[in-house]
């Protein structure tokens, strides 16, 4: 059986995050006057990353996420901030980033010239993701973009899995293929829905 149906998922796969995040991160801390930007960003990320691993888990809530990581940062440092202003102002400065992996809109365009279905299979905020992917070059790729926000369910639940199912013509797992970097969100959740998954693993 060939592949018809590939889905992919952006940060961290096609979308370089961490470039995005730190040009976004130090918009913000310019906009606040937080001078130890280094500091900040040493704090910010592993808990960003653990709030985004508990959400996954169905620890807590994507609003709790986004309203609360950067009041919890800031207060790590002494100062009382308002965390739903601060996710106001960070998905702007963050939808306004668009860099991608090198080779990224190469291979997309390979893989259309094939003949492939494209598919955008992310677990991110739709503003954000839209705004990126607007920038990035990327958009012409894709026949549909699939973000969690928008599905109100989130990869690796099989409810996420369900609707991208429902909105694709003709789905079928056995020609579906979920690519991307995460070991539970992409890899677990796309095994458990029962299609062929393929682990970027750039750093081994």
């Amino acid at each position: 059986m060939y592949y018809i149906f590939l889905l992919f998922d952006l940060d961290h796969t096609l979308l370089d995050f961490d470039c995005a995040e730190d040009r976004a991160l130090d918009a913000l801390l310019a906009h606040e006057g937080f001078m130890d930007v280094s500091a900040f960003k040493d704090y910010y990320i592993p808990m960003n990353k653990g709030m985004w691993r508990d959400l996954e888990k169905g620890d807590i809530s994507k609003p709790e996420l986004i309203n609360t990581r950067f009041s919890r940062a800031f207060v790590h440092f002494g100062l009382e901030k308002d965390g739903k202003e601060l996710a106001q102002l960070y998905q702007r400065f963050l939808s306004q980033q668009g860099q991608t992996y090198e080779g990224a809109r190469e291979l997309l365009a390979d893989l259309k010239q094939a003949g492939y279905q494209i598919y955008a299979a992310t677990n991110g905020v739709t503003a954000i993701q839209q705004g990126r992917l607007e920038r990035s070059g990327l958009l012409p790729y894709f026949d549909a973009i699939f973000i969690s926000e928008q599905l109100a369910t989130a990869k690796p639940s099989l409810d996420f899995f369900e609707k991208v199912s429902e909105r694709i013509a003709g789905f079928s797992k056995e020609q579906t293929l979920m690519i991307g970097d995460s070991l539970t969100a992409d890899m677990a959740g796309g095994a458990a829905f029962g299609i062929d998954t393929a682990w970027y693993n750039p750093k081994q």
